[in-house]
């Protein structure tokens, strides 16, 4: 998605008398990763101790936001914590609700921005360096675990990663899966030739004959102990390998059925990458596509991404609730974590 999702993605707005209804806690971090040339972006979002002032996250002139209490005490006691992965073109605040949602059910959700395949800066030469993404998370995890008192807070027996398309394959990586790009050329050269996935990254000069080595590059992280992945990108082109590496429970949730992307498709009739997996649950929410996982739009919205030549990102299929859709995924979540 193009600067315009980018413009007001952080909106703090104080009142005098804090809401009644119970909010997430939130804050910033900034990440030290030495793979990258300048600090990484993260949030951490955790059940809240105290109320402090309400923050709004996420919102713009497309995308309704998130409240949160903004620096707010952590809640007694240690949480399970989420790595929590954005797809392409994305970023961390679009997908607030969510980290909000798990945040309330008791668990901890520190999120990163990918550079160079986040909002306003999405390049499809730099979004297959799958190892590079992963180790964002990995650093992420290590600054937070170094921040005494956060740290302090996490149990760190219950990691999990979790991501959303591009993201999908992040989380997957970090438990050990991998990806071989002979396999993505022969997808992209076949069945994903008109994907949106295959024609994005071809839009970019990506040259499907030579992915780059950190297509294919290992980022495992021995401190997850299970995996989300929603609507998960190159499952088609998994390294049939590295399958035995992933020990972790895996849950794969695809998003619509009737309207169900080819290229995220991990049941029997797409990658069946479920069939694969030793340890997988399968979940699939309905109505809707892949982008009713993002935030609920305002009513303007739909215009803002026309004049723009963006995304058609608001349009869900007919009968489609993004709140209901978003508040299923939530549930399949928790009941598989046990939050």
């Amino acid at each position: 998605m193009k600067s315009i999702i980018l413009s007001s993605i952080f909106a703090l707005t104080c009142t005098t008398a804090l809401a009644e209804t119970p909010y997430a806690g939130y804050d910033r971090l900034t990440v030290s990763a030495p793979h990258r040339t300048s600090a990484v972006a993260a949030s951490i979002w955790y059940p809240a101790q105290t109320a402090t002032y309400r923050g709004l996250v996420g919102d713009n002139a497309v995308f309704k936001g998130t409240s949160a209490y903004v620096g707010a005490a952590v809640k007694d006691g240690k949480h399970p914590l989420i790595l929590l992965s954005h797809g392409s073109g994305g970023n961390m605040d679009t997908i607030s609700w969510l980290s909000s949602g798990l945040a309330l059910k008791g668990a901890m959700v520190l999120a990163v921005n990918h550079q160079g395949s986040t909002s306003g800066d999405s390049s499809p030469r730099r979004s297959v360096r799958l190892d590079e993404r992963a180790k964002d998370l990995s650093a992420a995890l290590d600054e937070l675990l170094y921040d005494p008192y956060l740290a302090e807070h996490v149990d760190k027996s219950r990691i999990t990663s979790l991501g959303f398309s591009l993201g999908g394959a992040t989380a997957l990586n970090l438990a050990g899966l991998r990806f071989d790009g002979d396999r993505y050329n022969e997808y992209c050269q076949g069945i994903g030739k008109s994907q949106a996935d295959c024609v994005f990254l071809s839009k970019g000069g990506v040259d499907f004959s030579r992915m780059p080595a950190g297509f294919s590059k290992g980022a495992e992280d021995p401190r997850i102990s299970a995996v989300v992945a929603i609507d998960p990108g190159f499952t088609y082109a998994v390294d049939e390998q590295s399958l035995a590496k992933v020990q972790q429970s895996v849950l794969l949730i695809n998003i619509g059925k009737e309207h169900l992307w080819k290229a995220a498709d991990v049941g029997p009739d797409g990658s069946n990458l479920l069939g694969k997996l030793e340890d997988a649950t399968y979940s699939v929410v309905k109505p809707g596509h892949h982008f009713t996982f993002l935030a609920e739009c305002k009513p303007e919205g739909p215009a803002v991404l026309a004049v723009e030549k963006d995304d058609p990102v608001c349009d869900d299929p007919e009968g489609t609730d993004r709140a209901h859709i978003h508040a299923d995924i939530l549930e399949d979540i928790a009941r598989f974590l046990e939050l």
